[in-house]
């Protein structure tokens, strides 16, 4: 066997090990209906695809005002502390939605923070939970996905907007346009592929949400599925339920792959003229920085603290929470799943290299659909498919099951995860490895370099800080990710994330603040760590 044929079937093995999740949905909708989804089917189904589409709806909206307002004030103008909100900004990354959803629960509820900020400021003699607002689920869950999705939008729009050449925006004035109309009919166009695609990565986090709509009892297509297995034990219909939603995510995975085709990420040509930032002052400064300071304080420092609020209001919980062992078990799966992801990305990416094959090409664009799968869909399908398969090794061959190895394990998990986030780690290093010219692999060929020397001695050490950077990134959404981990976690194994959400759950609050407090706290590390590549002029 060839050096190209292990490549080619390794990369083989990894594209349909990834769309496992893709196929045993896709082949369960065919399967012999359930009471339990007929009911479904003439009750809340459409209750189900209405609420999320709602949510969508609204999220969008929010997240695209949110993201290209922000990103266009810290790109064109100068203003105080511009240079600190451009990197304060994308810290909404650090809360994810459920935490927010806490964070609003805690806030708003009778005789909570709000009730007790009142208290302290003008007394105990009135009925404070009267006049606080009561935010409904449907609110609730569009506002605490928004506020933590809106820096995808924010991110790619302010990278576009660094790149658009100050000729476009000398062109509008010599046409006589105001700042507002070249902001219309010059600016905002420019930036459209990113923006959607910004917005379509916001639609498929949105619809894959769980933690948050569940908190606030919304059903949805996600909180159906895990209900449908975890309540009436019916992995039949969460698979039926899956593949509706599914279509709505594959849907817009297309959409963001043709946007990202249509934007351009290269470095400015010759004729290229930087942005001159207009400097703002008076009323016009203010404005801007109160604007920045707003959603700064809600997506971020609002939940952040409310979390310290809690916490030392009820210090008791750090006793009650064996938090030492969560740290170890989060910090764990953080790093087994980065280190693996990694290494397999880059032999992939390898073997794409030096195998020069278009259907190899092909196998790993298509392995890389991963992402777009919601992480309820695919645990639900991950405990489909290897319960069959232990099934039919036990019915057949009267070999032992083999469940518990990948259900219920670090092993599966790692799995899983490997599923959901080898897009990220595969498109991250294959961005820095096209900017290798192949001839710099000749020429080591020419020195007598094997192609595995060369891949240790000349590639690695040129793809190091992005390989870094991958690393950090893949570790931000693993501590984040909560329906793989709550579903496919061993017994009594318990993260930051599924800590907070089972405490959360049981309208223990107070105890989610600590190990939310701290998933907090390691998630705005990773992206600080990351946020100069991140931002950089020259990314």
């Amino acid at each position: 066997m060839t050096k190209y044929n292990i490549w080619f079937f390794s990369s083989l093995f990894i594209a349909l090990f990834v769309s496992l999740p893709i196929i045993t949905v896709f082949f369960s909708f065919f399967h012999e209906t359930s009471n339990y989804f007929n009911l479904l089917k003439n009750t809340f189904l459409l209750d189900y695809v209405f609420n999320s589409i709602i949510i969508l709806f609204f999220v969008i909206l929010v997240t695209f005002s949110l993201g290209v307002l922000s990103a266009y004030l810290v790109s064109f103008y100068e203003f105080p502390f511009s240079n600190f909100f451009s990197f304060a900004l994308i810290l909404a990354f650090a809360v994810p939605g459920y935490i927010y959803a806490f964070s609003i629960i805690a806030f708003f509820e009778n005789y909570g923070t709000a009730f007790s900020i009142l208290t302290y400021l003008f007394g105990e003699n009135n009925n404070y939970n009267s006049i606080i607002p009561k935010i409904d689920g449907i609110t609730g869950a569009i506002l605490a996905i928004s506020f933590s999705l809106f820096p995808y939008v924010y991110v790619l729009t302010r990278a576009s907007f660094h790149y658009q050449s100050n000729n476009y925006i000398e062109v509008g004035k010599n046409l006589g346009l105001s700042a507002k109309e070249t902001f219309f009919k010059i600016i905002l166009p420019s930036a459209r592929p990113a923006i959607i695609a910004g917005l379509a990565l916001v639609s498929m986090e949105c619809l894959s949400d769980f933690g948050t709509v569940s908190f606030f009892s919304v059903n949805t297509l996600t909180t159906g599925i895990y209900n449908s297995w975890l309540s009436f034990d019916d992995l039949n219909t969460a698979n039926q339920i899956s593949f509706i939603l599914l279509l709505f995510i594959l849907l817009l995975f297309s959409i963001e792959i043709y946007s990202r085709k249509e934007a351009r990420y290269h470095q400015p040509g010759r004729g290229f003229k930087p942005i001159t930032k207009i400097k703002l002052n008076g009323k016009k400064s203010i404005v801007a920085v109160a604007v920045c300071s707003l959603i700064l304080f809600f997506s971020f420092l609002f939940p952040v603290s409310q979390m310290i609020f809690w916490t030392i209001k009820f210090p008791k919980y750090f006793q009650d929470i064996n938090i030492i062992n969560i740290n170890i078990n989060t910090l764990l799966l953080v790093l087994l799943a980065s280190v693996s992801i990694v290494i397999i990305s880059l032999f992939i990416n390898y073997g794409s290299r030096i195998s020069k094959s278009k259907i190899l090409n092909y196998l790993t664009n298509f392995s890389i659909s991963g992402y777009a799968i919601p992480g309820v869909i695919l645990a639900v399908a991950f405990i489909t498919f290897f319960s069959n398969f232990s099934d039919f090794f036990s019915d057949n061959l009267n070999i032992k099951s083999t469940k518990g190895i990948f259900i219920g394990s670090i092993l599966g998990l790692i799995l899983a995860y490997f599923i959901r986030f080898f897009s990220l780690s595969f498109n991250g290093i294959k961005s820095s490895y096209e900017k290798i010219n192949n001839s710099i692999d000749e020429s080591a060929y020419l020195l007598g370099y094997s192609k595995t020397k060369t891949f240790f001695k000349i590639h690695i050490p040129y793809l190091k800080t992005n390989i870094v950077l991958v690393m950090l990134m893949i570790s931000l959404e693993v501590i984040k990710e909560l329906p793989i981990t709550l579903i496919l976690r061993p017994f009594n194994f318990e993260t930051f994330a599924t800590q907070a959400y089972i405490y959360a759950s049981q309208d223990l609050l107070e105890a989610a603040a600590l190990p939310s407090l701290f998933l907090i706290f390691w998630s705005t590390v990773l992206i600080l760590l990351s946020s100069r590549y991140i931002l950089s002029k020259k990314n």
